[in-house]
């Protein structure tokens, strides 16, 4: 009997061995994983840098533990992906599966560590302006507005990170196409946090939401062209997405700013 991934690719037709096709078919989702890796260290180290000599200064509060386990974690995640499509790259298929368990534990782990970090960020700003000059208070006053909204950000990050890893997991064994295109979307979820980073684009930050759904399409747009290039058409994989973050969008924009989020969710995350 055929299988699901087997029929879904029904009407891509193998490429000769040793043409440009084949070797870009067997090779994309690894120049996937370097272009996602490349993304996050453009965006996260510059700004790391600057935080780190704004700590030395005394102008901002220490890094909490909680997110250097995050910034483990989601380096670990980065990696993993990288290992995952350089294995089936490579035909080693049994390493994948068994390296595959690994991700089972790291994806939960990940978002945990996002949900407490949230928190535990906003407080270390509270507590660092106590005692501030009104300057300094209303300055953090706006930082705390804006990260309130961030959060909204956060939250909806990990649960569709975790609902499309759920959904790659699920179709390892039966759609393998489904699969690998759904890890990789779902690794694209959280990389607002490393466009937002990057000061050489245009944001609409901290007006509006917009630009954190946009510049993570540019991530997708290699996968999608050659996608639709071989298979003549939009594979499923990226309905799933839309289907998922499209909604999802809709209701940080519609949070974003908003009287009641501000007046509810201030006292949750820093006790104000």
């Amino acid at each position: 009997m055929a299988t699901h991934a087997e029929s879904n690719a029904s009407h891509v037709h193998a490429p000769v061995e040793g043409t440009l096709t084949a070797f870009i078919d067997r090779w994309i989702y690894v120049f996937m994983a370097v272009f996602l890796i490349a993304i996050v260290l453009v965006g996260f180290i510059p700004d790391s840098l600057m935080k780190m000599d704004a700590v030395a200064q005394g102008q901002r509060p220490p890094f909490p533990m909680v997110m250097h386990v995050h910034a483990v974690l989601m380096g670990s995640w980065m990696l993993l992906l990288l290992a995952q499509t350089t294995l089936m790259a490579t035909g080693r298929r049994g390493m994948h599966m068994q390296l595959g368990i690994l991700g089972m534990i790291l994806a939960p782990a990940l978002v945990l560590a996002g949900v407490v970090l949230v928190p535990v960020n906003l407080r270390l700003v509270v507590a660092f302006s106590e005692g501030a000059p009104p300057a300094a208070i209303e300055q953090t006053q706006q930082f705390l507005h804006f990260m309130t909204n961030i959060a909204i950000a956060q939250f909806r990050i990990g649960v569709c990170f975790l609902l499309m890893v759920f959904i790659a997991l699920r179709a390892r064994r039966n759609d393998s196409e489904l699969h690998k295109r759904m890890i990789i979307l779902a690794t694209i979820a959280p990389l607002p946090a490393a466009f937002d980073r990057m000061t050489f684009l245009p944001h609409t930050l901290p007006d509006s939401p917009l630009t954190m759904d946009f510049w993570p399409l540019l991530a997708i747009l290699p996968m999608l062209v050659w996608d639709i290039y071989r298979g003549r058409g939009v594979h499923k994989a990226y309905l799933i997405y839309a289907a998922i973050m499209v909604p999802s969008a809709i209701i940080v924009n519609l949070l974003w700013n908003s009287a009641w989020w501000h007046s509810v969710m201030p006292g949750i995350l820093y006790g104000a």
